[in-house]
Protein backbone atom coordinates (compact mmCIF):
# COMPACT_ATOMS: atom_id res chain seq x y z
CA UNK A 1 0.00 0.00 0.00
CA UNK A 2 1.30 3.58 -0.96
CA UNK A 3 2.65 5.08 1.95
CA UNK A 4 1.47 8.78 0.85
CA UNK A 5 -2.31 7.34 0.86
CA UNK A 6 -1.72 6.01 4.72
CA UNK A 7 -0.35 9.33 5.49
CA UNK A 8 -3.05 11.02 4.85
CA UNK A 9 -6.50 8.75 4.92
CA UNK A 10 -5.70 6.97 8.18
CA UNK A 11 -5.82 10.40 10.13
CA UNK A 12 -8.89 11.28 8.57
CA UNK A 13 -10.48 7.91 9.13
CA UNK A 14 -9.19 7.68 12.86
CA UNK A 15 -11.05 11.49 12.96
CA UNK A 16 -14.69 10.49 11.20
CA UNK A 17 -14.59 7.26 13.42
CA UNK A 18 -13.82 9.27 16.63
CA UNK A 19 -16.82 11.70 15.52
CA UNK A 20 -19.36 8.51 14.93
CA UNK A 21 -18.08 7.12 18.42
CA UNK A 22 -19.99 10.45 19.96
CA UNK A 23 -17.31 12.26 21.56
CA UNK A 24 -18.49 15.15 23.25
CA UNK A 25 -16.87 18.16 22.12
CA UNK A 26 -14.98 19.96 24.73
CA UNK A 27 -16.21 23.38 26.30
CA UNK A 28 -14.35 26.58 25.46
CA UNK A 29 -13.05 24.81 21.99
CA UNK A 30 -15.13 26.81 19.82
CA UNK A 31 -14.12 30.17 20.62
CA UNK A 32 -13.67 31.31 17.52
CA UNK A 33 -17.13 30.67 16.24
CA UNK A 34 -18.02 33.15 19.06
CA UNK A 35 -15.74 35.63 17.75
CA UNK A 36 -17.84 36.01 14.54
CA UNK A 37 -20.19 39.05 14.07
CA UNK A 38 -23.70 38.16 14.35
CA UNK A 39 -25.84 38.78 11.84
CA UNK A 40 -26.96 37.55 7.71
CA UNK A 41 -23.92 36.10 6.06
CA UNK A 42 -23.63 34.87 2.29
CA UNK A 43 -21.70 31.68 1.54
CA UNK A 44 -20.02 31.75 -2.23
CA UNK A 45 -18.54 28.18 -3.03
CA UNK A 46 -15.18 28.78 -4.09
CA UNK A 47 -14.24 27.00 -7.79
CA UNK A 48 -18.16 26.29 -8.91
CA UNK A 49 -21.20 27.64 -10.26
CA UNK A 50 -24.07 27.22 -7.42
CA UNK A 51 -25.75 29.86 -6.25
CA UNK A 52 -24.49 31.59 -2.92
CA UNK A 53 -26.51 30.83 -0.36
CA UNK A 54 -27.63 32.67 2.95
CA UNK A 55 -27.09 32.00 6.59
CA UNK A 56 -28.43 33.93 9.78
CA UNK A 57 -25.76 33.43 11.78
CA UNK A 58 -26.90 33.17 15.58
CA UNK A 59 -26.22 29.36 16.23
CA UNK A 60 -22.42 29.44 14.74
CA UNK A 61 -22.23 25.83 15.12
CA UNK A 62 -24.16 25.28 11.66
CA UNK A 63 -21.02 26.54 10.49
CA UNK A 64 -19.50 23.22 11.26
CA UNK A 65 -22.07 20.93 9.46
CA UNK A 66 -23.50 22.88 6.38
CA UNK A 67 -24.41 20.06 4.74
CA UNK A 68 -26.16 18.64 7.74
CA UNK A 69 -27.71 21.62 8.65
CA UNK A 70 -30.66 21.64 11.21
CA UNK A 71 -29.54 18.42 12.29
CA UNK A 72 -28.64 17.46 15.98
CA UNK A 73 -25.20 15.83 15.04
CA UNK A 74 -21.95 14.81 17.48
CA UNK A 75 -19.30 17.40 17.16
CA UNK A 76 -15.57 16.77 18.02
CA UNK A 77 -12.81 19.72 17.98
CA UNK A 78 -10.24 18.36 16.46
CA UNK A 79 -7.67 21.59 16.61
CA UNK A 80 -8.66 25.28 17.73
CA UNK A 81 -6.81 28.44 17.59
CA UNK A 82 -7.68 31.88 17.46
CA UNK A 83 -7.87 31.69 13.52
CA UNK A 84 -8.48 28.05 12.82
CA UNK A 85 -11.59 25.51 13.59
CA UNK A 86 -11.42 21.62 12.62
CA UNK A 87 -14.55 20.09 13.98
CA UNK A 88 -15.50 16.65 12.81
CA UNK A 89 -18.71 15.53 13.63
CA UNK A 90 -21.32 12.55 12.74
CA UNK A 91 -25.21 12.72 12.51
CA UNK A 92 -26.67 9.14 13.14
CA UNK A 93 -28.34 7.54 10.17
CA UNK A 94 -27.41 11.06 8.21
CA UNK A 95 -23.80 10.72 8.26
CA UNK A 96 -20.84 12.78 8.84
CA UNK A 97 -18.38 15.29 8.64
CA UNK A 98 -15.14 17.14 8.52
CA UNK A 99 -15.00 21.13 8.54
CA UNK A 100 -11.96 23.43 8.41
CA UNK A 101 -12.54 27.38 9.61
CA UNK A 102 -10.71 29.59 8.60
CA UNK A 103 -11.07 33.25 10.19
CA UNK A 104 -9.74 36.14 8.12
CA UNK A 105 -11.58 38.87 10.14
CA UNK A 106 -15.09 38.74 12.31
CA UNK A 107 -16.65 39.39 9.32
CA UNK A 108 -14.51 37.28 6.86
CA UNK A 109 -14.12 32.84 7.19
CA UNK A 110 -13.11 30.02 4.36
CA UNK A 111 -14.92 26.79 5.20
CA UNK A 112 -13.28 23.70 3.56
CA UNK A 113 -16.36 20.69 4.75
CA UNK A 114 -16.05 17.04 3.05
CA UNK A 115 -17.43 13.83 4.12
CA UNK A 116 -20.96 11.12 3.27
CA UNK A 117 -24.55 12.56 3.27
CA UNK A 118 -27.38 10.09 2.52
CA UNK A 119 -24.83 7.75 1.59
CA UNK A 120 -23.04 9.78 -0.91
CA UNK A 121 -19.55 11.46 -0.38
CA UNK A 122 -19.49 15.52 -0.79
CA UNK A 123 -16.66 18.12 -0.53
CA UNK A 124 -16.20 21.94 -0.89
CA UNK A 125 -14.95 25.12 -0.13
CA UNK A 126 -16.31 28.55 0.39
CA UNK A 127 -16.21 31.47 1.75
CA UNK A 128 -18.48 33.29 3.87
CA UNK A 129 -18.92 37.16 4.32
CA UNK A 130 -21.20 39.06 7.11
CA UNK A 131 -23.49 41.29 4.77
CA UNK A 132 -25.73 42.77 7.46
CA UNK A 133 -28.39 42.16 10.54
CA UNK A 134 -30.68 39.21 9.67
Amino acid sequence: MNNAFLLYAFPGALLLSLAAAGVAKPDGDMALLDSLDRGMWQLRQTGGNIPASKICLGKSESLTQIQHNGLACDQYVVRSSANSLTVSYSCAGHGQGLTIIRKETNRIIHIQSQGIENNAPFSFSAEGRRTGPC
